[in-house]
């Protein structure tokens, strides 16, 4: 959905990808300038062609996205990175297949007008489109239970721990929050504390999992076990 403060240009709309086939879009235009958190439990609903054809699958939605070609998406956390749900096109590992609202019970394609305006708003106020690469525009709370995997390969071990919360920064980029045990002060840990680090630093983060998966596999769920495997084999 494109908003009616950053006008869209067309002049690539002849150029296609090679790699997906759609209308190449410039990295620039598809970078985040804004993010907002989903509060009222709005999720993605996704097709998986590998675990079940003929089910569809939901899963919460983090936060709303405005690029700086004025559209709106709504961002999940997937495998090892925060991706737009439109962007999950494989009918064996997730097809975005629309958004849900589990109140109503109805099934929409485009972003809540509200999230749009809210979007445009803030960011015409904080005005940032210029700001460093690395410097942090916002960092918002995990809403969703988001847990990031870690997988020692000298222990042979697995650690599931929380993502406190998601940082956004100049270059558009989204990254996952975790406590650093040995810099932790004083509790609540809450977003912007100084013990918080990347995920993407830790050289033994593999995966994300809401909160849901990541109690199947502490309870040592024999299927949630037998997909982490899957996932953690050589490819």
């Amino acid at each position: 959905m494109s908003t009616s403060s950053h006008s869209n240009d067309s002049s690539n709309s002849n150029v296609v990808d090679l790699f997906s086939g759609g209308t190449f879009i410039p990295e620039e235009k598809q970078r985040i300038i804004r993010i907002s958190p989903e509060y009222d439990g709005l999720s993605m609903l996704y097709s998986n062609n590998r675990a079940s054809p003929d089910k569809l699958y939901s899963m919460n939605i983090l936060c709303w996205a405005l690029r700086s070609d004025g559209d709106v998406v709504a961002m999940v956390p997937w495998l090892n990175k925060v991706v737009p749900c439109t962007a999950l096109d494989d009918p064996c590992d997730g097809r975005w297949e629309g958004y849900y609202d589990k109140v109503s019970s109805d099934i929409f394609y485009e972003p809540p007008i509200h999230k749009v305006l809210e979007l445009e708003t803030a960011v015409n106020y904080f005005k940032v489109d210029d700001s460093p690469a690395d410097q942090i525009i916002q960092e918002i709370p995990d809403t969703i239970g988001t847990h990031a995997m870690l997988n020692s390969d000298e222990q042979q071990c697995l650690l599931l721990t929380e993502v406190i919360s998601w940082r956004l920064l100049g270059d558009g980029s989204i990254q996952a929050m975790l406590v650093d045990p040995d810099k932790v002060l004083s509790t609540p840990i809450l977003a912007g504390d100084c013990s918080l680090y990347p995920a993407s630093e830790n050289a033994e983060f593999r995966y994300f999992f809401q909160h849901h998966v990541a109690n199947q596999i502490k309870s040592a769920d024999p299927e949630a076990i037998a997909a982490i495997s899957h996932l953690l084999e050589p490819q």
